[in-house]
């Protein structure tokens, strides 16, 4: 299958998106990466803000075990799994907010 471009998700945005903003999640048996939104390097700040916003609202079962919402690097042909995380990214955006 051939690669296609992913654009950012921010409404009227229609640049490629870089990241994802994402929160390892667990409920004891299964664990994934969940997907917040994906964005630009513009719409960075405003996307992970809002996905925090969500992440704080969410009512939790029994069990359930979610991380803060983080940034990712997207990378075409990589699984959830290896994407890296950018910690020192997310202090520089929460920083300045």
């Amino acid at each position: 299958m051939p690669p296609y471009q992913v654009f950012c998700q921010t409404p009227d945005c229609k640049k490629p998106a870089q990241y994802k903003i994402a929160a390892r999640w667990s409920d004891g048996q299964v664990s994934e990466l969940k997907t917040y939104g994906l964005c630009c390097e513009a719409c960075l700040t405003k996307s992970l803000l809002r996905a925090r916003e969500r992440y704080r609202a969410c009512r939790l079962l029994p069990g359930e075990t979610p991380e803060e919402p983080g940034i990712y690097l997207l990378q075409h042909g990589k699984r959830d799994q290896s994407l890296q995380r950018l910690v020192e990214k997310e202090a520089t955006v929460t920083a300045n907010i």
